[in-house]
């Protein structure tokens, strides 16, 4: 053997070990982060200029504050304790500027608007008790207020109108629990098992039927997780109209289908025999077939998007800048996300974008949910908007932004992370072609779209609010409709009004309609509604005229008045209606915006109905009228607890004024009926319950401006489809290698509760 050959045989062990170690040790290594491409740049001017449109900050609402309550002369008690009886400020939020003195400010290089709060008090500690809503300005330091409440009502505001405060439940459940469930100790212990923690309330609205009524029907639920599927089968109507607590009572009790004058008949008629019991097995404390906790081990994870070069949006303040898209945001305490100065381009194509109201109207063989009819504007779409969970309720690594709020209390509120801002890859394409006659080519744009969403968590329901704004200019206004559905006892008749969802639980069916304010300024304020259709027409073949073709042409049509553009929910409507400016593009057409409405909406409510004209928004699936600055939004939070004389009705906006040519606002409702039903268990999903509205350019450019995007991708058979600078996606192995930074996961949406 030769000498040297162990020697050789060791020095290519010792080879073959290093290069091993070396792809080893190569696959292991950490991939590089990611790099973030240079930030958007935004003019300072556009970023100033939106603060116009800025929420209050908490200083501000701090400030008006304590300037009302050192010049109106009368106590004002915190909110979050007041009685029936006190003064109190119930909300401060933003008094938007009118919209001339915005555009000379934005458009003619006017003086900025005065920054004012609007202030909402009740004053119950008067001879006239009422609410009165005060414009406080100038901030960031007050110096003045003005009484507006006769300018926008025409009148003063009853006191009985005003939404109730949190302060007012509490005093109606201690009622309950000391006063009301006192006078029927045996049935409650018996029955329920009461033991004062063990019972959730549910609250129905409107209270009662007629101008003056504060009637309200707490529903009795089992106090676990998800309580809203629980029902006991009790109900109580408590009278809570007087100012002085100690007037409050029992006006009507429901059991298991019977109705009783109050508490001590029900219990009298228990202890007697005479009632029949059905009684509820007592839930665990998760809720169990209510719980939201996974029934199932985590296992791989899912799919997380990330953007391997940084975003491609920026955020300054309340400014959104991206691609051609720029505009600003803000929170309305009563209305939730809107959207103000939104351009394309740089050419504004809306000046307002915003939630109105939700409403949801019930049906139940049970006293609360037969008379229920949330209004939820009442309740505060932005008030209770919610802290965002990461990964869940947004991509992991969006933009979350604070919201702040005053209302029910005398200090401002912070929501952490109630809102977010993201760019998202829709994992379908925008727009493309394959190619395979004649030339052979692929062309092709990511869908890739930016989001600004917010949830609002009011009672039960949950509701996923987006503004999503694509690269081909069109703008969609999107509500997903989650959480838990609204239940009964059920009994008797009870699946005439929804499916059984558990032993004893009636999940009841009802509408959702959501109203949105679409402010389109389409090549400029002054605009004309145009409505595009299509007919079958009869021809002859002109090259054989024995034959006959029916061939669908185009139909035009302006509509002039009002009356001729609101069209009710369930009618036919044009299927292209757009908002046409007084220019046209390169081949003669006048430029437009077309809405176009997704929605699967339920019946609205009979005409003949005594409420229904406060909630006649809902009649019309798209209503266009005149803008006024006296009619900013079709309902009012007063709304919910007097329908019978809402104080302000929709129906009157329509009085047949002329459109053409004029400043004009879209108002569009859409909406869906729910009858829950056993996949509703534990919640609803957001699958199929998504409605909404497009706006979309309607020969308001030359061509598509989505093939400016950076994002399109086209090569031809005879190119080298592995080349970067054929192919941007050849180069994705390079760009998306890297690993994005994910910050540790928080979330603060239990703190101050």
């Amino acid at each position: 053997m030769n000498p040297k050959l162990p020697y050789v045989l060791l020095v290519g062990a010792a080879v073959v070990i290093f290069i091993l170690s070396c792809m080893l040790l190569s696959r292991g290594r950490r991939s590089p982060s990611c790099e973030s491409q240079p930030s958007v740049v935004e003019k300072t001017g556009s970023v100033s200029q939106s603060l116009v449109f800025a929420d209050l900050t908490p200083e501000e609402m701090s400030q008006v504050v304590r300037y009302l309550r050192g010049n109106l002369g009368v106590p004002l008690v915190d909110a979050s304790r007041a009685k029936p009886s006190d003064n109190c400020i119930a909300s401060v939020d933003l008094q938007v500027p009118a919209k001339a003195e915005v555009l000379r400010f934005l458009d003619g290089g006017g003086p900025r608007p005065a920054r004012e709060a609007l202030a909402v008090l009740y004053f119950g500690n008067q001879a006239e008790p009422n609410i009165t809503e005060y414009v406080v300005g100038l901030l960031p330091l007050p110096l003045y207020h003005r009484d507006v409440t006769v300018q926008k009502y025409g009148g003063k505001l009853p006191y009985h109108r005003r939404p109730m405060l949190g302060s007012e439940y509490k005093q109606l459940e201690v009622f309950l629990e000391t006063v009301a469930f006192a006078a029927a100790p045996t049935f409650l212990q018996e029955v329920v098992e009461y033991d004062r923690t063990n019972v959730a309330f549910q609250t129905t609205v409107p209270h009662g039927f007629q101008s003056g009524d504060r009637l309200t029907w707490f529903v009795l639920f089992q106090n676990v997780s998800g309580f809203f599927v629980h029902p006991v089968g009790l109900e109580v109507l408590v009278d809570h109209s007087s100012l002085d607590i100690s007037q409050w009572a029992v006006s009507r009790v429901f059991y298991n289908g019977q109705y009783y004058r109050d508490m001590v008949q029900l219990e009298s008629a228990y202890v007697q025999g005479r009632i029949s019991v059905e009684k509820v097995r007592k839930a665990p404390w998760d809720g169990d077939f209510s719980s939201m906790k996974p029934r199932a081990p985590a296992a791989a994870l899912f799919p997380v998007q990330y953007e391997p070069q940084g975003p491609r949006y920026s955020v300054r303040n309340n400014h959104v800048l991206f691609q051609g898209w720029s505009f600003a945001f803000g929170m309305s305490v009563s209305t939730g996300l809107r959207l103000f100065d939104i351009r394309h381009k740089g050419e504004r194509v809306a000046y307002e974008i915003s939630v109105q109201e939700a409403l949801s109207v019930y049906g139940s063989n049970c006293p609360g949910g037969m008379s229920t009819r949330y209004m939820d504007g009442s309740f505060g779409l932005g008030r209770y908007t919610s802290p965002l969970v990461p990964g869940v309720d947004c991509p992991y690594l969006a933009t979350y932004v604070d919201t702040h709020s005053l209302s029910d209390s005398l200090r401002p509120r912070k929501r952490k992370a109630s809102l977010c801002i993201f760019e998202q890859n829709l994992g379908s394409p925008l727009r493309r072609h394959y190619s395979n006659l004649q030339s052979l080519y692929y062309g092709g744009l990511v869908n890739s779209a930016l989001v600004i969403r917010s949830i609002a968590t009011v009672g039960n329901y949950d509701y996923v609010w987006d503004f999503i704004f694509y690269q081909n200019g069109a703008l969609e206004g999107k509500v997903q409709a989650t959480g838990y559905p609204s239940s009964s006892f059920l009994h008797g008749d009870g699946l005439r009004y929804g499916n059984r969802l558990w032993e004893h639980t009636l999940g009841t069916i009802h509408t959702n309609f959501v109203n949105y304010k679409v402010d389109l300024d389409v090549g400029g304020v002054k605009n004309s509604l145009v409505a595009h259709d299509m007919a079958f027409e009869m021809t002859r073949a002109p090259w054989s005229p024995e034959q006959q073709i029916e061939r669908p042409r185009l139909t035009k049509k302006v509509l002039d008045t009002e009356d001729q553009a609101a069209f009710r929910l369930q009618s036919k409507m044009p299927r292209y209606i757009y908002f046409a400016a007084n220019s046209k593009n390169k081949w003669g057409h006048q430029r437009g915006y077309r809405i176009q409405i997704t929605s699967f909406a339920g019946d609205h409510i009979p005409e003949a109905s005594s409420m229904e004209r406060a909630i006649s928004w809902a009649r019309y699936q798209l209503a266009i009228t005149r803008r006024k600055e006296e009619e900013p939004t079709s309902t009012s939070i007063y709304n919910q607890n007097d329908p019978w004389t809402p104080t302000v009705t929709f129906a009157d906006f329509i009085d047949n004024e002329t459109i053409t040519n004029e400043d004009l606002v879209a108002w569009i409702t859409a909406g869906f009926l729910h009858i829950p039903h056993s996949e509703d268990i534990p919640n609803t999903v957001t699958v199929g319950n998504s409605v909404g509205f497009l706006l979309r350019p309607y020969n308001y450019y030359d061509l598509d401006p989505s093939i400016y995007s950076h994002d399109g991708v086209f090569f031809t058979s005879e190119q080298d489809l592995t080349a970067c600078e054929i192919n941007p996606l050849a180069c994705l192995p390079k760009t998306a290698s890297c690993l994005p930074n994910f910050p540790p996961f928080t979330y603060d949406g239990f703190r101050n509760m």
